[in-house]
């Protein structure tokens, strides 16, 4: 018999682009976030938007230049707002850290692409983040030639497309708030979209097949159970994405030689070390009886 420490969870997953708050109107710059739908903003608006020049940090006057961040490590929130119409301001951030987070994403789409089409597969495009947009079909030879089979690379040009937008976020409002007001409204929808996110792409969300109302929502109710632990549980373990965790966990089993006494089948990390020392407890010991398990 085999102990799992963390099974596979099916979670539905949710979505918007445009939504209202009070008398806040919430628009989040799929114009800056999603190269493809760029055309929703003015020219000169996006050029403003993505402007090194003229960034603030909320409660200081100073201006900073984006290119001169460093955006390995600073996790700071940097503003820019003006007035788009008599009564309405478009107020956008750029945070390095969202900039890191979107790249992981990214960076984890693309490794799938690049297995897609080193199969001669293209798959199909189902959404806009789906890794089939980073694929390309290529029906000609570096001659010019018509190939005899048509091939798959990866669109290098979309890659870098993309990316131009990474760590920027923007809201178009009439709501007199200061800054720091409304970066906290920012980052709240930034916690949301991470956490639909997570419940997609970690915990495996499709295909889920209910239909009765009692199963639905008892449905949604251990989602969110497990999203609310998953998320305590990594502020205890701070310093690893999500993947790396869920990736972890799922490799924490033990195996029974005898009844009621088990020995640890993963390979221990440093992970596994600091998952160990934040929560009091090991199960890379050569044995672990019944009687310690219950200790914990």
């Amino acid at each position: 018999m085999t102990l799992n420490f963390l099974t596979s969870l099916s979670v539905p997953t949710q979505g918007f682009l445009l939504s209202k708050t009070g008398n806040i109107t919430v628009w989040v710059i799929a114009i800056l976030l999603q190269p493809n739908q760029s055309k929703k903003l003015k020219k000169s608006l996006k050029e403003w938007a993505l402007d090194p020049n003229g960034w603030k940090k909320p409660n200081s006057k100073q201006e900073y230049n984006l290119n001169k961040l460093d955006l390995d490590n600073d996790d700071s929130i940097y503003y820019k707002m003006r007035p788009i119409n008599e009564d309405k301001n478009l107020f956008v951030t750029f945070s390095p850290k969202y900039l890191r987070y979107q790249r992981q994403i990214r960076e984890n789409q693309i490794n799938r692409a690049i297995k897609q089409a080193n199969s001669k597969q293209k798959g199909r495009k189902n959404n806009p983040n789906d890794p089939a947009r980073f694929i390309t079909e290529k029906h000609f030879t570096e001659n010019g030639e018509k190939a005899d089979k048509v091939q798959y690379v990866i669109n290098k040009d979309q890659i870098k497309k993309e990316e131009m937008f990474d760590g920027f976020y923007g809201i178009c409002t009439d709501l007199e708030a200061s800054p720091l007001e409304l970066i906290k409204i920012n980052k709240s929808r930034w916690e949301i979209e991470r956490c639909f996110r997570e419940m997609k792409t970690e915990f495996q969300a499709r295909p889920v097949y209910l239909r009765r109302e009692e199963r639905i929502k008892s449905h949604f109710l251990v989602c969110f159970l497990a999203l609310l632990v998953f998320r305590l549980f990594k502020q205890k373990v701070p310093g690893y994405s999500s993947y790396e965790l869920v990736k972890t966990l799922r490799k924490f089993a033990l195996t029974e030689i005898s009844p009621g006494d088990y020995i640890p089948i993963f390979q221990r990390t440093d992970l596994t070390d600091k998952i160990h020392e934040s929560f009091g407890f090991r199960l890379d010991r050569e044995l672990i009886t019944q009687k310690y398990l219950k200790k914990f």
